[in-house]
């Protein structure tokens, strides 16, 4: 299993609040000892992507701590300055950083400072750029969406109001991770996998968005039968495949 959606919040590291919010830490160790009672039969987590959240900034030292410890398998996706570098690329990409994120619910965004740098995170590194939005804005964004070759989707695009629009996007080649169930305003979650998976099976990456930091409910053991009902063959490249092939992970094998 490859968990495609981690928040590591070391306390050796700063948070900085963000819409009034300060989360409470959470561990690589407390990550395994949740991950290590998974009670599926079968599953077991042997690498994932450690996820830059709005209230870490662009700090990239937890991001670098948390890779080192967890090790082989494991990659990460970062938050840049406005005036990070080509070498800052570089350098993080080996470390592991293989996408930069852009949390357009919780952050003021320059769309056009996004587009150049997804852009050249892109053909510096081959970085692909994760979006954290409700899909109602998902059209609105179409500029910069056709400028890139590379696009992630998080939490199932939060809402089904611009459902058609995310199955148009992932029809044109946009990955959607199969996380926060409990984040999303979806009441038929199976119902919008089971669209997305019919559309391109490679499309979707299960991850726990683990600690879950406000969400009205975290991850559950059964969300994972959720995605077996829905997806059924396609079970075993949503659970990992996928998500190995998109943050090229098979490639990496052995070179950190």
């Amino acid at each position: 299993m490859f968990d495609a959606h981690v928040h590591i919040i070391d306390p050796r590291f700063p948070v900085f609040e963000n819409h009034g919010y300060l989360p409470e830490h959470y561990t690589i160790a407390d990550y395994r000892a949740r991950m290590e009672g998974l009670g599926v039969e079968g599953l077991v987590v042997d690498g994932g992507a450690v996820v830059t959240a709005s209230y870490q900034g662009a700090d990239h030292n937890y991001l670098l701590a948390a890779l080192k410890e967890l090790g082989p398998g494991w990659v990460g996706v970062t938050q840049l300055e406005p005036d990070a570098t080509d070498q800052n690329i570089l350098d993080l990409d080996r470390a592991g950083v293989r996408a930069v994120r852009f949390n357009l619910r919780r952050t003021a965004t320059d769309l056009r400072l996004l587009t150049q740098q997804a852009l050249r995170a892109y053909e510096l590194a081959g970085w692909h750029a994760e979006f954290y939005v409700d899909a109602t804005l998902l059209l609105s964004l179409e500029p910069v969406f056709a400028k890139l070759p590379a696009v992630c989707i998080d939490h199932l695009g939060m809402s089904t109001r611009g459902l058609p629009y995310l199955l148009d996007l992932v029809d044109r080649g946009a990955r959607v991770k199969a996380t926060g169930f409990g984040r999303t305003t979806i009441e038929n979650v199976g119902g919008v996998l089971r669209q997305i998976h019919a559309v391109n099976p490679e499309a979707l990456m299960f991850g726990t968005d683990l600690p879950g930091s406000r969400s009205r409910r975290v991850f559950q053991d059964n969300d994972i039968d959720i995605i077996a009902d829905a997806v059924g063959t396609g079970f075993t490249a949503v659970m990992g495949g996928n998500a190995r092939r998109w943050y090229r992970c098979e490639a990496d094998a052995g070179a950190r």
